[in-house]
């Protein structure tokens, strides 16, 4: 049985959608507090309203709007005691089509915009005792690749690269800082990608089936608890198994 995380004060930030509307609807579910943060302040408050939490509108990828985050969730609930690190976009582009504007827009997002929600958040973190950061990496780039994603998968990996780093800088503040690595799960953006690329991601994963937002967001969760406060600067993959086989031959079918 885990402590309770009722009335703690909780950021996702792009969390209107996906992953991170997954994540939400989870510390929500579990009386947390929280502020849904993202770019569009619409989408922003139908999500809060149909999960009963707070909306935000900034744009992480600067320190300013990162900032303006901090401030709306302490001045709401009172300080801040987790902050889930989720906002990131995944444009498709081709590596010889990449442009300096591409790359510049994904790193905007998923890499400055997780150093800048963490390092706005971090004095609020020290003072709430028991202070959690999780971000959400992927298994693209840490541990695989996808054509057209190589932007985006050198950013995931380089969260991870922050994540180490921030973890030792922030342990002596009892703040934890860890990572999870979704694989293929069911979202707005991986339907947008067709019928025939859900077909053959299922058929790579030996659980048989794509991940589902609620189940990233229940390991989010269990890195908030009072009993993960020994974890840090660790890494959990919840992909089904989808990095496990060499080949689709490897994979057992009942």
């Amino acid at each position: 049985m885990f402590s309770s995380l009722a009335g703690r004060s909780v950021i996702v930030t792009g969390g209107s959608r996906g992953i991170g509307k997954g994540i939400a609807r989870v510390f929500a579910d579990a009386g947390a507090s929280v502020l849904i943060v993202g770019r569009d302040l619409d989408a922003a408050r139908a999500t809060a309203d149909e999960i009963g939490a707070n909306a935000f509108a900034a744009d992480i990828a600067t320190p300013d709007g990162c900032r303006r985050m901090a401030e709306a969730a302490i001045e709401r609930h009172g300080g801040i005691d987790v902050l889930c690190a989720n906002a990131g976009i995944f444009p498709d582009r081709k590596l010889a089509d990449l442009t300096e504007a591409d790359v510049d827009e994904v790193f905007g997002t998923n890499v400055k915009g997780t150093i800048f929600a963490v390092q706005a958040c971090t004095s609020a973190l020290a003072a709430s005792g028991h202070g959690r950061v999780v971000l959400t990496s992927s298994i693209t780039g840490p541990i695989t690749g996808y054509p057209g994603w190589s932007h985006y998968g050198a950013s995931k990996a380089a969260q991870l690269g922050f994540l180490r780093t921030a973890a030792l800088e922030l342990a002596p503040a009892k703040i934890t800082v860890n990572a999870v690595l979704p694989g293929n799960v069911l979202t707005e953006g991986l339907v947008d990608l067709g019928q025939d690329y859900l077909r053959t991601m299922e058929a790579s994963i030996p659980l048989g089936r794509l991940g589902a937002v609620e189940e990233i967001g229940n390991t989010c969760l269990f890195l908030a608890t009072d009993e993960a406060a020994y974890i840090t600067g660790q890494t959990i993959v919840v992909d089904g198994g989808q990095t496990l086989p060499e080949s689709l031959d490897a994979i057992v079918t009942g």
